[in-house]
């Protein structure tokens, strides 16, 4: 897959790719030099939508019985 950057340094992603990494407007991208002075490493960074859904219920895994928005609704009750 071959992009030209225009005369504003713009680059536009190939649709597999962007189908690929579930890339969508919003997300960034953390640009890296390579191995080799021809190479350019590219990070995807979603948008933060997208990172909070792929946090949610992540701590299950730690405390699987426990509720822990529930513990902490209680005890900002009753204070």
């Amino acid at each position: 897959m071959i992009s030209t950057v225009t005369t504003k340094n713009m680059i536009s992603i190939p649709v597999e790719l962007a189908n690929k990494y579930g890339i969508k407007p919003g997300f960034t991208f953390d640009w890296k030099p390579g191995r080799n002075s021809e190479e350019i490493a590219v990070r995807v960074i979603p948008d933060r939508k997208t990172l909070a859904r792929r946090l949610k219920g992540a701590g299950k895994i730690f405390s699987p019985d426990r509720d822990s928005v529930s513990e902490l609704i209680a005890e900002r009750e009753s204070e």
